[in-house]
């Protein structure tokens, strides 16, 4: 009879042939299962929503998942606690593309309610947040939990130069593909579980995804935003590395202190000359940290 030990054999034997690559399922059951690290490591929590859509202002919470874990100050994971999931009802149908997107449906959700003490409990515990695209996650969370705005966040879609260190995308199956395991679908606690499993994954620095996100998201920034630039310098704003923010409807970018100086240079020239037909005077520039960053 086959068992675990030979299917790691033969998965080794495989990859060893260099012809093939053999995914590993998410599994945390390696780690530690205390939750009394608070005083010698950090803690984190990992979240995830799913939604009615993508608007926040108009959309609803239907799930949430949350894990709490803990890390060394180099970012090493080392213990998680349990992995916690909530339904809510949003008191209307969902759409077929929600229903198609998430597998939940009217009947799932029906007279559900999120524990709204218990993940209050958990984000204040926590040192930081980590989400896989922080910027739609977080203003879900703050509307839904507006008693928790404020806190620290870090993105692990955003906060690590992916293609950098060799990988190929940013989306969090195929990322965690690269990093040789899989997940199991879309639903909010396996998410998070595959996001844990990026935050613990070495990149070729030998520094965990952990370490490199932390250290982004601890160094303040300046947020500046292209206000009033005509639509014709668009394409210079995005070769520059500025994205549109479609809430807002501003291009912006986040500057480091010793840069901001030369983007205020390169904004008069490029921006708001007056043959650019520029709607403001010059750009918004905003101190950022990650108790402001992804939030809406």
């Amino acid at each position: 009879m086959t068992n675990n030990a030979d299917y790691g054999r033969l998965a080794r034997e495989l990859e060893a042939t260099g012809s093939y690559r053999v995914l590993r399922r998410v599994d945390h059951s390696d780690l530690d299962t205390r939750v009394d690290f608070e005083l010698d490591y950090r803690t984190g929590l990992v979240i995830d929503v799913e939604t009615t859509g993508l608007d926040p202002t108009r959309d609803e919470v239907i799930e949430l998942a949350a894990r709490l874990f803990w890390a060394t100050r180099d970012g090493v994971i080392v213990a998680v606690g349990p992995s916690r999931a909530w339904l809510e009802d949003p008191g209307k149908p969902l759409s077929p593309e929600i229903v198609q997107l998430t597998g939940l449906t009217d009947a799932d959700l029906a007279g559900r309610r999120i524990e709204d003490d218990e993940v209050i409990t958990m984000m204040v515990r926590a040192d930081f947040i980590v989400a896989h695209n922080a910027r739609f996650d977080r203003p879900f969370i703050e509307r839904r939990f507006p008693t928790c705005r404020e806190l620290a966040w870090c993105c692990s879609l955003n906060d690590t130069d992916w293609g950098s260190h060799g990988f190929d995308g940013r989306g969090l199956g195929w990322l965690l593909a690269q990093c040789g395991a899989f997940h199991g679908g879309h639903r909010a606690a396996a998410d998070v579980d595959a996001t844990l499993a990026l935050l613990r994954h070495r990149l070729p620095t030998d520094r965990t995804v952990l370490a490199e996100i932390l250290e982004r998201a601890e160094t303040p920034t300046w947020l500046v935003r292209a206000v009033g630039a005509h639509y014709d310098v668009k394409d210079h704003l995005k070769a520059r590395g500025y994205g549109w923010d479609g809430v807002a409807r501003v291009w912006g970018r986040e500057i480091l202190d010793e840069a901001l100086e030369a983007e205020k240079a390169w904004l008069d020239v490029h921006v708001y000359r007056h043959e650019h037909l520029p709607r403001a005077l010059g750009p918004s520039i905003a101190e950022m940290n990650w108790s402001k960053r992804y939030s809406e």
